[in-house]
């Protein structure tokens, strides 16, 4: 493999890695900004992962053609139940004032069991397969650019413009729109929104549900480039999302780049075989495979210290206390 055809090989390894990162970061901002703090992402990803790769299943299994439309449909799916689960999280939150942590763990331990539950009960084995059949030769005149082309837009998905689509809409949502200054406004100082007629529950409830459906999106987005089955396990990616989400400042911005170091960091212990320098080190591979995590602590400990994190995230809300 040349150098060249190496490059382009690891950029679209790592668009594979960092979009999904990047779709559930975005997911998790939602709801801090709101106020929330929605620990919930991994077990959203995988029940959302688990639905969608199961419509899939269900579809492929019928004989019927399957492509880009299907897939769309699928994501429709994910972010469904993404919606449903966060709607739990919501309220135990919002309603019953409970620990956030806590109604988070709770799902994160749920999700995995009822997904093997019914995949058990419904094919009969854990593991839900699927045909990639999703995937872009390449896209029409772009795929001819130079270089950016065989990078971006050649043997893609669908998923990667979706998921840069979700980062250009959240930004102009979150700081162009009157919905995006009262949601920030109920994560910094929820008790001064109520004052001026806002309705801090149900902002929180919005910033909550949006969380959830891209945390749907994102498990599904995760599945489709990297397995050809689903067995209710997203690699940590829920947890991986919320330290790209600190690491990114809360800003859509600094979470694209700390999106795409990550998606690097998971890219390079899952493709070191084909990369000769990295092969030439001689590095055991179960340290390739901790590349990611040890990245994520070390990061961790550099930013956290400077955290700006929204104020009031984590806080119930009281209306009747000022």
């Amino acid at each position: 493999m040349s150098t060249m055809n190496l490059i382009i090989f690891i950029v679209q390894q790592m668009m594979n890695f960092s979009v999904p990162l990047l779709i559930v970061a975005l997911g998790g901002l939602f709801a801090e900004r709101s106020g929330i703090v929605n620990i919930a992402l991994d077990g959203t990803m995988i029940l959302g992962a688990f639905t969608g790769i199961m419509f899939l299943h269900m579809v492929q299994a019928t004989g019927a053609e399957t492509g880009q439309f299907t897939l769309l449909a699928a994501l429709l799916i994910s972010a469904v139940t993404g919606v449903i689960v966060s709607l739990f999280h919501a309220y135990a939150s919002v309603n019953m004032k409970a620990d956030q942590t806590i109604s988070g763990t709770a799902i994160n331990m749920f999700a995995p069991a009822v997904s093997i539950f019914v995949a058990r009960l419904v094919v009969g084995v854990q593991q839900v397969t699927f045909s990639n059949r999703f995937i872009i030769d390449s896209v029409p005149v772009l795929g001819k650019i130079p270089l950016i082309g065989p990078m971006l837009f050649q043997r893609s998905y669908l998923t990667t413009y979706i998921g840069f689509a979700i980062l250009v809409v959240s930004a102009v949502v979150l700081y162009k729109t009157r919905f995006g200054l009262r949601l920030r406004s109920c994560g910094e100082h929820p008790q001064a929104a109520d004052s001026v007629g806002i309705n801090v529950y149900k902002m929180r409830y919005a910033g909550t549900l949006i969380s959830g459906a891209l945390a749907g999106i994102g498990g599904l987005v995760f599945i489709i480039p990297t397995s050809v089955n689903f067995d209710a396990n997203v690699s940590g990616y829920g947890f991986l999302a919320i330290a790209v989400l600190i690491f990114g400042q809360w800003k859509p911005g600094r979470i694209l780049f700390a999106s795409l170091f990550f998606g690097l960091m998971k890219t390079i212990s899952a493709v070191y075989t084909s990369v000769p320098f990295l092969m030439s080190l001689s590095i055991p591979s179960d340290v390739y495979k901790m590349f990611p995590y040890i990245a994520t602590l070390i990061v961790l400990v550099f930013t956290a210290r400077n955290s700006q994190a929204p104020r009031a995230e984590g806080i119930p809300y009281d209306k009747g206390e000022r």
